[in-house]
């Protein structure tokens, strides 16, 4: 057996991180209704009660990907100089890491917030996050709100077209960052490309 087989057998201060990514690639591959813990402790090359000692259940374990998602949502745009490159850089978070976001936006799947801290806590660091680039936007808290979800929409809408591969064919190869944010240049300069034909 080679040292990135895996099934390998993980250490007990590994295997939480284990189980983790193997969820993560059984996600992108086949989506969050595939997840068993009795297949992910197959694949790390445990006993098929460990991961219920980190996670629980099923449950568990999608709420520990949600929040690790928003975590990592949170440190994406962390920084970024206004709410363009926010987005930008909420696409590129989507694109890499498809199986985070698939998670993270279906609250079905994992416990309420209010159940679990770590999910509380990583959810309000990435909406403050997502907030902070609409604030210079409007003056006034619900003028900011509204731009803000105007914004959120048209960044998580690109995001989710971009993972269902309805974009593959407009985007031609290009860096789907760029294009988006290009996109969202010609609309707040209100000047559209025309279409072909006109």
């Amino acid at each position: 057996m080679t040292p990135d087989s895996p099934r390998r057998t993980y250490h007990h201060g590994d295997l939480r991180q284990a189980v983790l990514a193997a969820a993560l690639d059984v996600i992108a591959t086949e989506g969050p209704g595939a997840l068993s813990l009795r297949d992910l402790a197959r694949r790390a090359g445990v006993s098929h009660a460990a991961p219920a000692h980190h996670f629980k259940d099923r449950t568990g374990l999608l709420t520990a990907i949600a929040a690790q998602g928003y975590d990592l949502l949170a440190e994406a745009l962390a920084g970024a100089p206004g709410l363009r490159e926010r987005g930008v850089r909420y696409v590129r978070f989507a694109a890499a890491h498809p199986a985070h976001f698939q998670v993270m936006f279906q609250p079905d799947l994992y416990r309420d917030r209010a159940d679990d801290a770590e999910l509380l806590a990583a959810k309000a660091r990435a909406s403050a996050e997502l907030r902070a680039g609409a604030a210079t936007l409007a003056p006034g808290p619900s003028a900011a709100r509204d731009a803000g979800i105007a914004a959120w929409s048209l960044a998580h809408g690109f995001s989710t077209l971009l993972l269902t591969h309805n974009l593959d064919d407009p985007l031609g190869g290009r860096d789907p960052g760029e294009v988006f944010r290009t996109l969202t240049g010609l609309l707040g300069s209100g000047q559209l490309p025309a279409t072909e034909g006109e």
